[in-house]
């Protein structure tokens, strides 16, 4: 079975009207749309990543502005909105926009601009270059209706993505792009509303250096909900379908919820934003009956990794990033560093703000991303280590479940030693990540740091049968971690946990070896 019966998900639809006539779920966003429309600018930029309800986002104004009111039935715009008028609006959808060619990227800029004067204009050709056909469309469509023009861009970076890795192709695009997009700044007049979203930010590709009248929402704290699903939505618009996936998955809906929030939660595109879930994945769960990784295993671009590995980082180092803002909203062609890249592409997202020194800490949102990135990294950097990759991951998981803890570290032991360079285990910290990483790719439960009454456990890994009490030492022994564990009580408040045994572990890493060369096992006797 495909999807759940009486309930339909919109997963992959951006059209406002499929949506609606259709009937699928719908988390009402037109609130966010309302203020926009009323807001005392009239130019605005989003960026969000890819499959986040961009699209969506544009084609629901495109109805709005279009006085479409019937398709708003029952939403909030319909309760907020008293006087409802129609506008011109000019749609572009660059998402299509898919090639490494500029004289291609003119060709099929000329077919967008074709169509447009198709539907407004007879077929009409206007003028003679890009720009200045699209500035006499807006001139147009101003006199014809007799009232200021509605313009949507949809992807507007995405032609400038196709070439992020050749800095030669990438200013022949944005010369290219820069002359097609002046026609907003030119005609400013005769503009009721410009809406403009990619993943990106605008100051980012240095398009729009003469496009100073632009608003940026992508941080503004109003705005941080108007993409994505936010906690409090799923929990009140979407409680009875996590109650039917709960039914789907066999356990009670508070599980079933834990599960959604560890992986696909997690976003936050302001220091003070709401959990956002990704609505891609979480509608793919809902629809399909099953929790995986729907929004990574749709595509991960090849200049990402490529970058990630450029700089020499490692899963280790996306854990933790602290940066200034300038740093992750810096122009992506000049970035030192991949950050930039990574926050707005979605593989990174605020987890921690420091007010008074306006540093934010960056890390990986969710389970999904970390376990997708983890074996991308590992099968990008060394395709023929696929096979030990997930051969090491299936014979570490069977000897955890079996309780045989002995067998597991010599497991890891020699994976570590073998494949040591995707995980990366720079010093104690590194190691304790890399731990959580290949535990969380196994689906068993691991928090790393837990909090006890005495201090921090490094790792506490829970299976069916088995609490596993664990800290780690770099280059001193495994008996100094036992006896930590033992010298602060670590193991005492798992000692009473239903049916569990209790095991201490204490493991050290050696730094030249690069792996693990000492452990202790200790079962605690009930």
């Amino acid at each position: 079975m495909d999807a759940f019966v009486g309930r339909r998900y919109p997963v992959g639809i951006q059209s406002f009207e499929k949506l609606r006539d259709g009937g699928y779920a719908y988390i009402d966003k037109t609130a966010y749309i309302w203020r926009l429309a009323h807001e005392s600018g009239a130019s605005f930029f989003l960026s969000r990543p890819r499959r986040f309800g961009k699209s969506l986002l544009v084609s629901t104004m495109q109805a709005y502005f279009e006085g479409r009111r019937e398709l708003f039935a029952g939403t909030e715009l319909e309760r907020l909105e008293t006087d409802w008028e129609s506008w011109p609006v000019i749609r572009l959808d660059l998402s299509t926009v898919k090639t490494r060619d500029v004289r291609e990227l003119n060709a099929r800029l000329e077919d967008i601009m074709s169509l447009l004067e198709r539907q407004f204009c007879d077929g009409r050709r206007l003028a003679e270059t890009l720009g200045g056909r699209f500035q006499a469309l807006i001139a147009f469509l101003r006199l014809q209706a007799n009232k200021k023009v509605v313009v949507l861009v949809d992807e507007y970076d995405a032609p400038l993505l196709n070439v992020m890795d050749d800095p030669k192709a990438l200013e022949a695009f944005r010369m290219v792009m820069r002359e097609f997009y002046i026609p907003l700044k030119a005609c400013d007049a005769d503009l009721r509303f410009v809406f403009l979203t990619g993943i990106t930010k605008f100051s980012q590709l240095s398009i729009f250096s003469e496009l100073n009248n632009l608003t940026n929402i992508s941080m503004d704290p109003v705005y941080a909900g108007i993409c994505g699903i936010t906690e409090d939505e799923l929990l009140g618009q979407m409680s009875e379908d996590v109650s039917a996936l709960a039914e789907r998955l066999g356990v009670a809906p508070a599980e079933a919820q834990r599960r959604l929030k560890h992986y696909y939660d997690g976003y936050h595109f302001t220091p003070d934003s709401p959990d956002i879930y990704n609505p891609f994945s979480l509608l793919s769960a809902f629809a399909r009956g099953r929790i995986a990784a729907f929004w990574f295993g749709s595509g991960t671009p090849t200049v990402l990794l490529d970058s990630i590995r450029a700089h020499g980082w490692q899963i280790v180092d996306l854990t933790e990033i602290d940066a200034m803002e300038s740093e992750f909203d810096a122009p992506t062609e000049r970035a030192a560093t991949p950050t930039a890249l990574l926050y707005q592409s979605g593989y990174l997202t605020i987890k921690a703000y420091d007010e008074e020194a306006h540093v934010y800490t960056l890390g990986i949102p969710n389970r999904e991303v970390s376990r997708g990135l983890s074996e991308s990294l590992v099968v990008y950097a060394a395709p023929a280590a696929q096979s030990t990759h997930n051969g090491f991951l299936i014979k570490l998981a069977r000897a955890l479940r079996a309780g045989d803890v002995e067998l597991g570290l010599q497991q890891m032991r020699s994976y570590l030693a073998g494949i040591p360079y995707h995980l990366g285990s720079r010093d104690e910290r590194g190691f304790e990540t890399t731990f959580y990483l290949i535990f969380d790719l196994l689906g068993i439960q691991i928090e790393t740091e837990f909090k006890t009454a005495t201090g921090r456990v490094d790792a506490v890994i829970t299976t069916r049968d088995t609490v596993y009490v664990m800290e780690f030492k770099y280059g001193k022994s495994a008996a100094e971690a036992l006896a930590q564990i033992d010298r602060k009580d670590y193991a005492l408040p798992f000692a009473a946990v239903g049916d569990r045994s209790v095991v201490k572990v204490g493991v050290n890493f050696s730094p030249t070896e690069r792996t693990i060369d000492d452990w202790i096992i200790d079962r605690v006797q009930a």
